[in-house]
């Protein structure tokens, strides 16, 4: 296959980091409590929370038995090391790979949008150490598939190469692959995006995406008792149903205990009364879920 040219290769990359500078600088204005920017396409300029004229519930739904083919894959798309067991795997991050060399951060944003924004901008920055990463060997291990190269690790959820486009992790060599606050805002954030009708993606739903952590098994325990319950939303999943806004630049979070995180926000009901609410939120293999909620 061809590959650009040295110059173009460079062009390309100094466009790439302006784009990631410019990113970053813009979040130097948003709330010193978030790290991560608001939803992506939205621009805080025009407001500090986020409203919906038909508030639906987020209570889990069948996830559809139907996944959209994935498009095929470019003769010249970068090389991505199969998985043993997994052999799906290759194939949705190599998708995902012909992206990272093609397109802006701001797109990959809007792709990737599981992921907080800053993230992406973080993690993506810089595909050469990425790709040359994914070209080894991949392994899975408690549902995590990772490869990586000497400088590099690049992690992505098992679940997540179901759909045939997967959005990995990256993580300097050393550093304990993992999840950490922004996610956990992030979770929320989703979650009451999808309660104002205005999901991130259209897809973003409870059945398919869940958020929710479930009730069994009982593994709910914020404060360390040894007596774990099942995770209170899980038996009220609908319990915000009526939230028509949410500050989305005033989310700040807390650590807690080992694996669990506080997330505060300000949230409006439909009768216009707007109240901080404290989500709670655990963390899994996949992410964070959201486990209770208050008052």
């Amino acid at each position: 296959m061809d590959r650009a040219e040295p110059e173009s290769q460079d062009i390309r990359r100094s466009a790439r980091a302006v784009l990631v500078a410019a990113a970053i600088a813009g979040a130097a204005v948003l709330a010193a409590c978030d790290s991560a920017s608001g939803i992506p396409g939205d621009d805080p300029a025009d407001g500090s929370s986020v409203t919906a004229t038909t508030p639906p519930a987020a209570i889990p739904a069948q996830p559809s038995t139907t996944t959209p083919a994935a498009p095929p894959l470019p003769a010249d798309a970068p090389p991505v090391g199969a998985v043993p067991g997994v052999p799906e795997a290759a194939s949705a991050v190599q998708r995902w790979a012909v992206d990272l060399e093609n397109k802006t951060i701001s797109q990959l944003q809007t792709t990737c949008w599981t992921l907080p924004p800053l993230t992406v901008a973080d993690m993506y920055a810089d595909p050469q150490p990425v790709l040359a990463a994914l070209a080894q060997p991949g392994a899975v291990t408690d549902d995590v598939i990772t490869w990586r190269s000497a400088g590099t690790t690049v992690t992505v959820d098992r679940a997540a190469v179901a759909s045939g486009y997967a959005c990995p992790r990256v993580f300097p060599a050393g550093a304990e692959p993992g999840y950490d606050d922004a996610d956990a805002r992030h979770t929320v954030r989703r979650y009451l995006a999808r309660l104002t009708g205005q999901p991130l993606d259209p897809s973003d739903q409870e059945g398919t995406h869940p958020l929710i952590c479930t009730a069994n098994p009982a593994a709910w325990d914020p404060q360390g008792t040894g007596n774990p319950i099942p995770a209170p939303l899980a038996n009220n999943p609908g319990r915000l149903t009526g939230t028509t806004a949410f500050a989305d630049q005033q989310i700040s979070s807390q650590a807690l205990r080992a694996g669990y995180v506080s997330v505060q926000v300000p949230v409006t009901n439909s009768s216009g009364v707007t109240q901080t609410k404290t989500f709670t939120l655990r963390e899994g293999t996949d992410g964070y879920c959201i486990g209770d909620v208050s008052p």
